[in-house]
């Protein structure tokens, strides 16, 4: 029986892995446990199970996400900001509008070292949704660890709309000592 249990556990994260692989936006844990018929817990775990084999899965704000390295890789780079809580929605704004993609947050903490969070922020809907989750569960953000100094990796389709950014970024007085 136990081994019928572990089959079945089996069979639940490769249809996980196959409903992920099929998906280009991310998918939440009631979606998925919706899908196999389990707990969002379930699927939690699952998640947990197929990251420890090295599955490219990334948790995210809106969801969970198969990680594809792209055909062709797009500009990236990674920017220093500094800024209050308030500004989050301007500073994220900025970057989308611009053409932007929102990858990810880092900070760097005196004990644990570097603490990376996935963001992947792409449009002004995502902007909002991820403040409107921050405001409902009375979260801090990583940067209130480091007196609002944080970097962010960041990608768009071409250098220009990345340097647009920057500009528009130092210009508000978001933006680290960087040269544009």
């Amino acid at each position: 029986m136990t081994q019928d249990k572990k089959l079945t556990g089996e069979l639940r994260r490769q249809r996980i892995l196959d409903i992920l692989k099929k998906s280009a936006e991310p998918l939440t844990g009631t979606m998925l446990a919706r899908e196999t018929g389990v707990s969002r817990q379930a699927i939690v775990q699952d998640i947990a199970l197929l990251k420890a084999r090295n599955e490219p899965i990334m948790a995210t704000p809106q969801g969970y996400l198969y990680f594809r390295t792209p055909a062709t890789r797009l500009p990236r780079r990674v920017i220093a900001c500094r800024h209050n809580f308030e500004d989050t929605e301007k500073e994220l704004n900025i970057l989308v509008d611009n053409g932007v993609k929102v990858l990810d947050v880092i900070v760097e903490h005196p004990i644990y070292g570097e603490i990376n969070g996935s963001l992947m922020i792409e449009t002004r809907l995502d902007v909002k949704r991820f403040m409107n989750k921050v405001h409902k569960d009375k979260a801090n953000l990583l940067s209130s660890l480091t007196g609002g100094v944080h970097l962010h990796t960041v990608e768009a389709e071409n250098d220009d709309q990345l340097d647009a950014a920057c500009r528009e970024l130092e210009k508000e007085g978001i933006l680290l000592n960087q040269d544009v």
